[in-house]
């Protein structure tokens, strides 16, 4: 297996030259669907992908706007995102659904990187997508779904190479 490479490999791009094929999107689709998921619940979690032009562009003009800084490009210019939703009963216990989402997302990433497609995580659109009901409907969420995290992905030219990683680049304690 080359696990640790592919993670060893795996970046932010934010920067897209063209479209991933239908048979790669296809692949990191069902690496989310490999994603474990909190007490198996699978039939609570959504991906919804967005490859529409007009509607990349909303969402990026809407997550600018919402920074402040409307020449802001927080898609990066990406031919594709997924957005991972999920029902957040108790937001004040709603971390294993985001928890659920990220997990989902780190794995598709991943999923990319192995097949030399950049990808990189999306956090601060989705925040600002979830202020905005209008464009939120846009998405044909399902009923009681929010949307927790997202992932762009296209081809880039970002070189995908494996780096070095410190071992103590976070902080371990051990409790024996």
């Amino acid at each position: 297996m080359e696990t640790l490479k592919t993670i060893k490999t795996r970046k932010s791009v934010r920067s897209y030259t063209g479209v991933l094929t239908d048979d790669e999107l296809q692949t990191v689709l069902l690496a989310g669907q490999a994603a474990p998921i909190g007490m198996g619940k699978y039939e609570t979690m959504h991906m919804t992908v967005i490859k529409s032009k007009a509607l990349l562009d909303e969402l990026d003009k809407n997550a600018g706007n919402f920074f402040g800084d409307p020449s802001r490009h927080p898609l990066y210019g990406a031919p594709c995102l997924v957005l991972i939703s999920t029902p957040i009963p108790d937001p004040a216990a709603g971390n294993v659904a985001y928890s659920n989402a990220a997990i989902m997302a780190e794995t598709m990433a991943l999923a990319a990187t192995d097949l030399g497609i950049g990808s990189c995580l999306i956090w601060g659109a989705v925040a600002a997508l979830n202020t905005n009901p209008d464009l939120v409907a846009k998405l044909s969420l399902p009923e009681g779904h929010t949307v927790c995290c997202g992932i762009v992905l296209g081809e880039t030219t970002d070189e995908l190479a494996e780096r070095e990683i410190p071992a103590d680049r976070i902080s371990v304690s051990c409790i024996d």
